[in-house]
């Protein structure tokens, strides 16, 4: 990793807990991004006959990644799904609409859901990165190869858990609801060190980069 990458992303208060040759090693060898929903891409705030939302600035960092990927890893798309607690009309929206492999809702018990997703996209389980917020995601974390936590900072000894017991590789400064999703993605375009090519072809809109969204709009959303 580019010590002046890591660096931008200290300086702005992001923690790195695994070493940054490590953190490469482990998503070179990553083929699938699985997201937590709520207080990943939100606040979590829940209410009743309410839904929890997302922003476009997430959006967009997660369509970008998947890009930077496809340009990196010879056109081979990133396999992308969601596995939340919840169910949210919200996160099937927003899976459907980008065009993600699979959504799990429901699943309070998330090593289950881990277990069928692996099970269904032929992946071990160090192929996988984990983007989560709290105690329910922690079976998870245990169990993948690259771990991004979103930050909370009314959870200091949540916190202080996961760095001592290594649950997280990186943790966000920003947190859940304050765009932490485009933080991880555009730390990881800069690991895959083409931020410059994915964003002068996303801006002309043709080319390389309409040959990756032609490929990534057939993709399917499987509901489980």
């Amino acid at each position: 990793m580019n010590t002046d990458l890591i660096h931008l992303f200290e300086e702005l208060g992001g923690e790195f807990i695994s070493p940054s040759s490590l953190f490469a090693e482990k998503w070179n060898k990553i083929k699938a991004i699985v997201f937590d929903w709520d207080g990943v891409f939100n606040t979590g705030i829940k209410g009743h006959e309410t839904t929890s939302h997302f922003t476009e600035a997430d959006s967009m960092g997660v369509n970008m990644l998947r890009f930077s990927n496809w340009l990196k890893n010879e056109r081979a798309q990133l396999i992308t799904a969601i596995i939340t607690g919840q169910n949210n009309v919200s996160a099937m929206h927003f899976a459907k609409r980008e065009h993600f492999d699979a959504i799990y809702m429901g699943k309070t018990n998330k090593t289950e859901a881990l277990s069928a997703f692996l099970s269904s996209y032929s992946l071990k389980a160090d192929e996988v990165l984990f983007v989560y917020d709290d105690v329910l995601d922690l079976p998870v974390a245990e169990k993948v190869g690259l771990r991004m936590m979103i930050n909370r900072y009314a959870s200091p000894l949540f916190y202080h858990h996961v760095k001592t017991e290594g649950l997280a590789d990186y943790i966000t400064f920003n947190e859940g609801g304050e765009n932490a999703v485009r933080e991880v993605c555009e730390l990881l375009i800069g690991v895959n060190e083409n931020y410059s090519e994915v964003m002068a072809k996303r801006s002309a809109y043709q080319g390389d980069y309409e040959s990756y969204l032609t490929d990534r709009n057939k993709r399917t959303t499987h509901e489980y």
